[in-house]
């Protein structure tokens, strides 16, 4: 089901959205966009008419995503407050979030194109989550209660492969992105940028995809501690048993 609208949408768009649906706005969103989201997309972007530097303007308001369990999110934009507050395993790609991003999440990825307010993270215990960190401040940002920050290694292959596959890897369905969380954050980060150019026509996301090499060591994974030591955990497990 392919849904396609034109103007503000109000609140709750997409709310306990499922597998299957997808909604594009040309426009701009209300509060609890995906609210509840088991699947599907939602795509939001500025109308072709726009005038405006969509990296630099609202296009979503407060708690998006709230208590998602799945899905996924393109927004040509920036958010408001409270971004994938309580997020359990959508993913989003996002141009710039307000204060509190990613609290209480508990699993599902997040990308930030931009700067982020205060507080981020507070009460993340799961998932993952890029911000690009032009300046190198995002640390002062960050409740670092719970989570550590880390760099994004470069794959001496990754490029090879993405012309291997056409450069179209993660929206053809080819490499699942949510595989391996504690590694292959590269790859991850290039699938996710390269979505967010196909479905938005973002002119970040192409700037950043062209000029990678430049990119990618600006942008700071934030990982759960504790997730992390149970995903460590549980692929000591499964190389025992594959070891028996």
């Amino acid at each position: 089901i392919q849904l396609n609208f034109h103007g503000s949408a109000g609140q709750s768009l997409m709310a306990f959205g499922v597998h299957g649906v997808t909604v594009r706005v040309a426009g701009d969103v209300n509060d609890y966009c995906g609210k509840g989201l088991s699947g599907g997309k939602i795509i939001v972007y500025p109308p072709p008419e726009s005038t405006f530097v969509p990296e630099d303007n609202i296009i979503a308001g407060n708690v998006v995503l709230y208590g998602a369990t799945g899905g996924e999110l393109y927004l040509r934009g920036i958010a408001g407050e409270r971004f994938c507050v309580r997020n359990s395993g959508a993913s989003a790609v996002v141009e710039g979030v307000g204060d509190h991003g990613c609290e209480y999440m508990t699993g599902g990825l997040v990308v930030i194109l931009g700067e982020t307010g205060r507080n981020f993270a507070a009460g993340m215990s799961g998932g993952v989550a890029y911000v690009y960190d032009a300046v190198g401040d995002f640390a002062e940002r960050c409740n670092m209660a719970m989570v550590d920050l880390e760099p994004v290694p470069e794959e001496d292959d990754l490029l090879e492969k993405l012309h291997h596959h056409g450069g179209d890897l993660a929206y053809k369905g080819r490499v699942d992105v949510s595989s391996d969380m504690t590694g292959h954050d590269d790859e991850r980060l290039f699938q996710l940028i390269s979505n967010h150019l196909h479905y938005t026509g973002s002119g970040r996301a192409a700037e950043m995809l062209e000029n990678w090499e430049v990119h990618r060591p600006k942008f700071v994974k934030v990982m759960p501690v504790e997730y992390r030591r149970a995903l460590q955990e549980m692929e000591r497990m499964r190389m025992g048993v594959a070891a028996e």
